[in-house]
This record gives C-alpha cells, structure tokens and sequence, in this order.
C-alpha cells in the first residue's frame, strides 16, 4: 500500500508540473524553455550530470503540449510557436554551453572586446534556428503519450545532423555528449556515433514525458504507459552501460610494436607566439629541451623509434622558411625519430613573385631526423570568422576581419589525408576544430593505424571549452576504433586507446611531457564502415514505428 501511495503522489506531482508548463504563455513560457535548455548544459562537460536531462527534456515537451493543436486552420500558427519555444531552449542551452567563446576576444583585448557581447550571443541565437526547426517540425507530428517523445528525438537528431554540415557546419555540444561522462555508455558510438548518440539520448531522458497533459489520468492508467515508458528507457540506460562495460572488460588493448609517443605540452600563452618578437627564441628554446630531455619513464630521453609532438601553432615562425630551426629540430631527433608540429604555412600568390607571401595555411608538418619536412598536411575545416571570414569581400569593407595572425582569410586544405611516414603506423592528422566532425576524420579508402590531434586550447583560458573539445576527441576515438594522440598548448593533452579511454594525460595549465607506447587500432567499428548510414536506418525505423502505431482519426 505504502509503495502504491507513494506511486501516486509522484504520479500527481509529475501532473502538476507538466499541466503549469503545458499552461504558461508568452514571456512565461520562453522564459521556461530558455532555462530548461541552460540547466541541460550541465550534462555536459565538465559537468557531465546526466540526470538534469531527465528533468529539463520532459520540461521542453510539456511546453510544447501547450502550444495547441496543428489544425488545418491553426497549423501556421502553432509551428511558430513551437518553433519559438524550441529556439529559446535552444538559445539557453548554447548560451550557457558557448560561453567560452567571449575568451578569444579577450587575447587581444584592445581591438575585439567590444565584440564580445555580440558574439556570445548572435553564435546561440543562430544555433538555436536548428532546435527551433526541430521543435516545430516534431509538433506537426504531435502524436499522443510517449510517441511525441519520440517524434522530438527523430526531429532534433535530423537537425543537429544538419547543424553538423550545414555552412561548413558546427557540431558542437551535440545532446549525445552528455553520455562522455561514463567510459562504458558512449561505447554505443562505435555503431551509432555521435549523432546516434544524441537520438538515443534523447530517447531516455524524455521518457518521463510520456505523461500527456491532453490525455487524462484514467486514460493513462487504461494505456499503462506512464510508467512503462520510463521503467523501460532506465533498462535501457542500464544495458548500454552493461554493453559497453562488457565490451572495456574483454578489451585487451595491445600497442604498436616499436612505436612511442612524446607529447610536449608547453603552455604557453597565446598571445606570445606571435605579438612579442622578442619571446621567438624562448618559446623554440623550450620545445627543443622539452622534446629531448629525460623523464621517468625515459631516463635516456628519446630513442630512434619515438614520435615528438609538438601542439598546433606551437612554432611561432613559418617552419619551412626557417632553416636553422629545422636543422635545430634535426639535432635533437636520434636517428628514426620523427617531429609532428604545428605551423603556419606560407606561400607566393600564383604569378607572384616568390618572396611575397599571400597565400597562407594552417599547417602540420611531419620533421625527420635529419631536419628535412617529410610530410605536410594544411586544415581543410577552418573556423569561421576565427580562420576566415565568409564572404570576406563584402564584410571586410565593413570592417569586420578574423582573430587571427594574418590580414586576410587563410586558405582551404585538401581534406582528410592518411600519411604513411617510414618507420611508423599511418596516421590521420586533424588541426584543433577538425576533431569535432564524426565522420570526417579519415580519408575515404585509406584507414590510418591512429590519429593525431595537434590543438591550441589556450584562446579559451580556464572554461568549460577545452573540456567539451576534450569530450569530442575522445568519441572521434571510439567512432573509429582508433588510438588518438593529443597535443595541446594549452588544453588537455593525452594518449587515448581505441575505446576513448585516457591513457595517459596532462591537465589545463600544466606543463610537461607525456611518454608513452602508441596504442594498436582495433577492426573498423560499424561506424567506420557505414558512417551514418546505420543512423538513417534507424531514424526510418523508427519513424515508421511511429507512424504505424499512430491513433486513428
């Protein structure tokens, strides 16, 4: 009697709160949705408390159980405000999620922090279009109980996929993260990946939202649906994160044979690099000895069969053009030892004279033993508005330019490359931003043996950025089964194995080396071979799902 009295009085707050939701109106009702989505924030990193979502998911669907019903004559009406309850979770939640943002413009104060207000709030207000849309799709398809829950979940994964390609796309903060906290749930990304991550989010914490204001209480407890429903998707959370356990206790993690990593992890502050001529000397000076000199778990220092990695941008020079700093980097690499750096890359405009640069890239070069560029790779996903500027010819007669070192944009690399360097694996290079895209950190036909991930993290100071960045490489690992070594200046640097588990790592703010072997790469996942292929199918699955179990008119 106690347990069936108790079921009720839960049962009856959750009808309580779900009816003063689905009733509130105008400002009352955004400023709701804003909150909810900013709460959803902390089930990110570095907070990684998935349970809010529990609560504010179910908030954002009762909210939109009171925008009314999609008639033919009401229709145009009820998508507006669905779409603007959607836009203004989606404005709380990638308002309180991209805070970080503002720091860049404080690295160079005196010129862009007047553009500070507008950046932190223009960047989640157009962000918040994807959720708005998402919303106001899912209610045309407003179907009863635990199926809206559903129809929000296909909605919003379909969107956040486009916020992914849309533009150059930026698939930051996708819902799905919130499973990196635990090492054994985000295991399920080696199928579905990061965006099938987020449906399958989204699938259990609206659960609790199965209690539908426009259903009364007898007819729910007729349906039994409103426990089922969360009883089933709390078994659900529980046998992914048994898989997934399951699958990190029979791994045996092996490592490439005669291969080791150095990550150098210098932190120093960005603005030095390039703003103060006179720290050139300095900052080369201390890579040099950084890479070389003896640690615990190398007494000797480094051997012929090491990789040194050195952070994006971490050369404050143009490497290539620099040759006593590549016969330094030479010097201190034994025989067989090889130098990954960050650098900027210049080149002659076609036609031009061969001394004037005007064409530039940022770059990763791959240094041998005798201080000669065995490899080069320049990014091919640059940040906009940090690395270009879109439409450049029409904004820049405005005034507005990018944070970074040179007038003028910096120009597009190929894309995704493997490089087979003698004497190691083949690797993946990814520049910084490139990490966050699933699915596009391998070339297409040429799997790599593992991934490098050269970052400059120190734009973002002591915020919830580098941690979200943090979260991203790790899924990249697990999506493709794949070792991912991580160097940054200022940021968290670490070796991951293939299941997105640290192996070793280095915090924000500190400074050092890490030494360790290069873990083996496991089979390609169903991710690798499919990509989202698989999420389609079950994005069609389900909907006909829901579409077949629909109520008849």
């Amino acid at each position: 009697m106690r347990v069936e009295s108790g079921v009720a009085a839960a049962v009856y707050r959750v009808e309580r709160v779900a009816t003063i939701l689905a009733e509130l109106r105008g400002w009352r009702r955004h400023l709701a949705a804003f909150v909810a989505g900013a709460l959803s924030v902390l089930a990110l990193p570095p907070y990684d408390f998935l349970p809010v979502l529990f609560i504010t998911v179910p908030f954002l669907v009762w909210l939109l159980d009171g925008v009314g019903e999609p008639t033919r004559s009401r229709r145009r009406r009820v998508m507006w405000r669905a779409g603007a309850v959607g836009w203004w979770f989606g404005f709380g939640y990638f308002f309180l999620g991209l805070y970080w943002v503002g720091h860049a413009f404080l690295v160079e104060a005196d010129k862009f922090a007047f553009l500070l207000p507008v950046a932190v709030t223009l960047l989640p207000a157009g962000l918040g279009l994807f959720t708005g849309a998402a919303a106001a799709l899912a209610r045309l398809f407003w179907f009863r109980g635990y199926r809206r829950v559903v129809v929000l979940a296909l909605a919003w994964t379909v969107f956040e996929w486009l916020r992914g390609h849309v533009l150059t796309g930026f698939p930051w903060n996708l819902i799905g993260e919130s499973f990196t906290g635990s090492d054994a749930l985000m295991q399920v990304a080696a199928l579905v990946g990061a965006y099938g991550l987020s449906l399958i989010a989204l699938l259990i914490v609206g659960s609790p939202a199965s209690f539908d204001t426009r259903v009364s209480s007898a007819q729910h407890a007729v349906d039994g649906e409103l426990l089922a429903a969360p009883l089933i998707a709390l078994a659900s959370l529980a046998l992914l994160w048994v898989g997934g356990a399951a699958r990190l206790s029979s791994a045996e993690l092996t490592y490439a044979e005669g291969v080791n990593v150095r990550i150098v992890h210098p932190n120093t502050p960005f603005a030095d690099n390039w703003n103060d001529p006179d720290r050139l000397l300095t900052i080369i000076g201390q890579l040099l000895r950084m890479s070389q000199e003896p640690t615990p778990e190398r007494p000797h220092g480094i051997d012929g069969g090491t990789v040194v990695v050195w952070p994006e941008n971490a050369v404050p020079v143009l490497l290539a053009r620099e040759p006593y700093v590549l016969g330094a980097i030479g010097r201190i690499l034994p025989e067989g030892a090889k130098l990954i750096a960050g650098s900027n890359r210049g080149e002659p405009e076609p036609g031009g004279p061969s001394t004037r640069l005007r064409v530039f890239y940022n770059s990763l070069y791959v240094v041998d033993s005798n201080g000669e560029i065995a490899a080069t790779y320049d990014k091919h996903h640059l940040v906009p508005f940090g690395e270009y500027v879109p439409l450049r010819h029409w904004l820049g007669r405005i005034g507005l330019r990018q944070l970074v070192q040179f007038q003028g944009s910096f120009d597009v690399g190929p894309g995704p490359v493997t490089l087979a360097l003698s004497g190691l694996p083949p690797v993946s290079p990814l520049i910084c931003y490139e990490v966050i895209f699933p699915g596009e950190v391998v070339a297409p036909g040429a799997r790599p043996d593992w991934l490098v991930n050269i970052t400059n993290d120190a734009w973002f100071g002591r915020s919830a950025g580098p941690w979200q960045h943090f979260s991203q490489v790790r899924l990249r690992a697990v999506e493709q089964g794949l070792p991912l070594v991580r160097a940054a200046n200022s940021g968290i640097s670490a070796v991951i194995d293939p299941y997105g588990r640290v192996v070793k790592s280095l915090p924000l703010d500190a400074r050092g080396v890490i030494d360790a072997a290069l873990p083996a790469p496991l089979q390609p996942t169903l991710y690798a071979r499919l990509g989202d292929l698989f999420l389609a199918f079950l994005l069609i699955a389900a909907a006909g799902a829901v579409w077949y179990g629909r109520p008849r008119a």
